[in-house]
């Protein structure tokens, strides 16, 4: 038996006598909250997204279909990246203007491999414009989740304005809870006592968001 096994018997042998809830859960708590904060229009929406990813420390480009392959090979030679992690639904053409060689998302690489990757290239599930969070969900454009958080430099894609919704709550309803979802509002930090704030402890030190429109 394993502990999972050992904590889930626990738990129902713990609730062997509890009474059914006399209210369904989905209305216990009312969510009569708003949805989002204000009317905007949709280049609004994309410019609030910017401007809070920017707030984070992300570096925002923005550019159109057939510039984002010039863009992202721009980004990775400024980075002087040898090496490239490449999920396996992202889109061939995003990367062919760059020579760095490309690194297939295997379930075989040890973090120690990941970590001798200098880049990684996503697109993303959805993009939040109040919190300037991104979300991953591990779709093929987006790979497992450990190749965004080893490497020291990610590269997101965001489909403008499809990917981009105002509000978490909007967020929600296009996501999939059973997917493994990765919620990200900057580059990877901490903060210590003193609030001396130290990037890529726990996830890529340098974050650049693409926002493509014409997507």
């Amino acid at each position: 038996m394993s502990g999972r096994d050992r904590i889930l018997g626990r738990v129902r042998r713990a609730l062997a006598g509890a009474p059914e809830d006399d209210t369904p859960y989905e209305q216990a708590v009312p969510r009569d909250y708003d949805r989002r904060h204000g009317e905007r229009s949709t280049a609004e929406t994309v410019d609030l997204l910017a401007e809070n990813l920017v707030d984070y420390r992300a570096v925002v480009h923005r550019c159109d279909l057939a510039g984002l392959p010039a863009l992202i090979a721009h980004l990775l030679g400024e980075r002087d990246s040898t090496g490239v992690l490449v999920p396996p639904g992202l889109d061939a053409s995003w990367l062919s203007a760059t020579a760095v060689a490309q690194v297939a998302d295997r379930a075989d690489a040890t973090p120690h491999e990941l970590d001798r990757v200098d880049s990684v290239v996503t697109g993303c599930a959805v993009a939040i414009a109040e919190t300037g969070t991104i979300v991953l969900d591990g779709s093929a454009d987006q790979g497992r989740r450990r190749i965004t958080l080893v490497p020291d430099h990610h590269i997101c894609v965001v489909r403008v304005p499809d990917q981009v919704v105002s509000s978490v709550p909007e967020a929600l309803e296009r996501l999939v809870p059973a997917r493994p979802l990765t919620w990200i509002s900057g580059p990877s930090a901490t903060s210590d006592i003193e609030l001396d704030r130290v990037e890529g402890v726990h996830g890529p030190r340098t974050l650049e968001v693409v926002l493509v429109s014409g997507a």
